[in-house]
């Protein structure tokens, strides 16, 4: 029962922090700062796709983080979250128009993301046992082959559009309800990924603390003893791989209903790699590295693109000529930030570190404290 209270808590307070952040969008919308929006259509796709970054980071952190395993094959996980999900909502939604009621509308996407999910559950089973005896780099490449293989069937597959690309997929419904708010439009779409995005982290933070985490850092650390203390390892990687597989998929599909199309190349293996770098420039083994990699690394590219458009009155010819040539520095500085980061900070900006809001009040304490008794 308190279990139970806990998780609907914890789903209570996802959507308290959903409906606030896309308050404060909606009304940021409304004004500008140096004659630009400070939030345009664009921009609100970026923060989009900044949640679906978020719960592929963390869904990884569980392989390559906590596992101590090194997966390329993230993208290819979210390629079958996001066709299967993809199909399945176009096919029972195929003729209803808008027939159909807000509700039962909701109930086929919730079961369309789960199938999505569950499919790249059993091809993260799929992959997670035959690469038990792996490590390292041949684990890489395996999984960066089992990515690549999925990509190319999809491409085969006519049924999805083949090599064209998967189209008419159906976009997120608006939350009639509270149409009146921020739920609405892009809004809608953004509702929907953050909302995942926080259960991931949820879900993920819950299996590090709990004691299948415990054995999961423990095969990180040294596999042979952790067999020794009757530690499953066959098991526990298995299922990191499982269920970072199934996160993946729910945030493909997600991907798919936010653009309403696919294409088999968005899913290469270059996709996988830029989820790697998330999580390593954020800090592997660390849930808030993650996620500070995913918004830093989605946002920064397409920030300095924007950049080329600002004007004001009171900025000079230098600075607004600077800004022009931006879009085309733009990953220049992307890949500058990356080695600095790697030459300066190796095991990433927090490294194993984890943000605690308690940790850091309970500090401040302590140095109130200290300082009090050295005055004393």
């Amino acid at each position: 029962m308190a279990t139970l209270l806990r998780i609907f808590g914890w789903l209570g307070a996802s959507i308290l922090i959903v409906t606030i952040l896309e308050s404060i969008l909606k009304t940021l919308k409304n004004y500008q700062i140096m004659g630009s929006d400070i939030i345009t259509d664009y921009g609100l796709n970026i923060i989009c796709l900044m949640g679906i970054s978020i719960s592929l980071a963390v869904s990884l952190q569980l392989i390559n983080g906590y596992t101590g395993q090194f997966s390329l094959g993230h993208a290819g996980f979210m390629a079958i979250g996001g066709y299967v999900s993809a199909f399945t909502t176009k096919s029972l939604l195929a003729g209803s128009g808008d027939e159909r009621g807000f509700i039962s509308t909701l109930i086929i996407y919730v079961i369309a993301l789960s199938i999505g999910a569950f499919a790249s559950a059993m091809a993260g089973l799929l992959v997670g046992i035959p690469s038990l005896r792996l490590k390292g780099d041949y684990l890489a490449i395996v999984t960066l082959g089992f990515g690549e293989i999925i990509r190319l069937v999809i491409e085969n597959i006519e049924t999805v559009g083949g090599p064209r690309g998967y189209i008419g997929i159906p976009k997120f419904p608006n939350w009639q309800w509270l149409s009146t708010s921020a739920f609405s439009g892009t809004f809608s779409s953004m509702s929907w990924i953050f909302l995942f995005a926080i259960l991931t982290v949820i879900v993920v933070h819950n299996i590090v603390k709990s004691s299948f985490g415990r054995s999961l850092i423990a095969i990180r650390e040294n596999e042979i003893a952790a067999e020794a203390m009757g530690i499953d390892t066959a098991f526990y990687k298995v299922s990191a791989f499982t269920i970072s597989a199934a996160l993946a998929g729910f945030a493909g599909g997600l991907y798919a209903h936010l653009y309403g199309q696919l294409v088999p190349t968005t899913f290469n293996f270059v996709r996988s790699v830029e989820i790697i770098i998330m999580i390593v420039f954020g800090g592997m083994g660390s849930i808030t590295g993650a996620i500070l990699g995913a918004i830093v690394l989605t946002g920064l590219p397409e920030w300095l693109r924007l950049m080329a458009g600002l004007r004001a009155d009171w900025m000079p010819q230098w600075m607004i000529k600077t800004f022009t040539y931006l879009p085309e520095l733009r990953m220049i500085i992307y890949s500058s930030l990356l080695i600095i980061t790697m030459l300066v900070r190796p095991q990433g900006i927090l490294g194993q570190y984890e943000f605690s809001l308690s940790r850091l009040l309970k500090k401040n304490k302590t140095t109130k404290t200290n300082s009090e008794e050295k005055k004393a």
